[in-house]
C-alpha cells in the first residue's frame, strides 16, 4: 500500500491523538498560569517534534545498526498501532497517564513524551522513513502538519472540551480508532505479504 502525503498526515494525527488527550493534556496544565501556557505548549509540541523528527531522519541507520528488516518493522509497526486502536475504541478504566496529581509546569514529561511522541508515533515515522527514504521532505512535511493541528487542538483544548462535552470527544476518539484499526490491519497485512513473498521469488 503506497502512503500518500495526505494519508502519512492523517495517520499521524490519529496516532497522536490529540482530542482523546485532552482531558489528559488539562490535567497536566492544572498548576500552569493561564498566560504561560501557550508557551508551554508551542514549548512541548516543539520538544515531540524535535524527538519524531529524530526518528525520522536516523531510522534506517537505527534499523541497519540493530539489523532490522523492513518487513519486521511494518508488522511491528501494526502491532503497536492496532494495540493503541484498540485502548482508543475500548479505553481502560483505572489509572492512565496524567492521572497523577501535576506538580508544577510540566516539561518533556508527560505532554511531550509520551503524550505526543509517544512509542507508536515513533514506531511510525520510523516505519514511513525506512520504508521510502526518497520522500524524506514529504514525511517531514507531513509531520510538522500533524504537530500543528496537535498544538491547535491544545490550544483550544478548554473551548473544545465545553463545546462538545466529554461525550462527544469520546465518540470521536472511538471512531478515530476505528479508523487507525483498519490502517494498522492493512499494515499488519503488508508487512506478512511482503515477508512471504521473499520465499516465492
Amino acid at each position: 500500500m503506497e502512503t500518500s502525503f495526505l494519508s502519512a498526515t492523517i495517520l499521524l494525527i490519529l496516532i497522536t491523538d490529540p482530542l482523546g488527550n485532552i482531558p489528559l493534556f488539562i490535567s497536566a496544565l492544572q498548576q500552569v498560569r493561564p498566560e504561560r501556557r501557550r508557551l508551554v505548549i508551542v514549548r512541548e509540541v516543539l520538544i515531540a517534534f524535535a524527538a519524531l523528527l529524530l526518528f525520522m531522519v536516523f531510522g534506517k541507520h537505527f534499523l541497519s545498526l540493530l539489523h532490522l528488516t523492513d518487513q519486521a518493522l511494518r508488522v511491528a509497526g501494526g502491532v503497536i498501532l492496532l494495540l493503541i486502536a484498540i485502548r482508543m475504541i475500548f479505553p481502560e478504566h483505572g489509572l492512565r497517564l496524567g492521572d497523577d496529581e501535576p506538580k508544577g509546569e510540566p516539561f518533556i514529561v508527560p505532554i511531550a513524551i509520551p503524550l505526543i511522541a509517544g512509542p507508536s508515533a515513533m514506531a511510525t515515522v520510523l516505519l514511513l522513513s525506512s520504508r521510502e527514504p526518497g520522500r524524506m521532505f514529504e514525511w517531514i512535511g507531513a509531520l510538522s502538519l500533524s504537530m500543528l493541528v496537535t498544538a491547535l487542538v491544545f490550544s483550544l483544548s478548554t473551548r473544545l472540551q465545553k463545546a462538545l462535552g466529554e461525550q462527544a470527544i469520546t465518540a470521536l476518539e472511538r471512531l478515530m480508532g476505528l479508523v487507525l484499526t483498519a490502517i494498522s490491519v492493512e499494515m499488519l497485512l503488508g508487512g506478512v505479504a511482503s515477508y512471504i513473498r521473499q520465499f516465492q521469488r
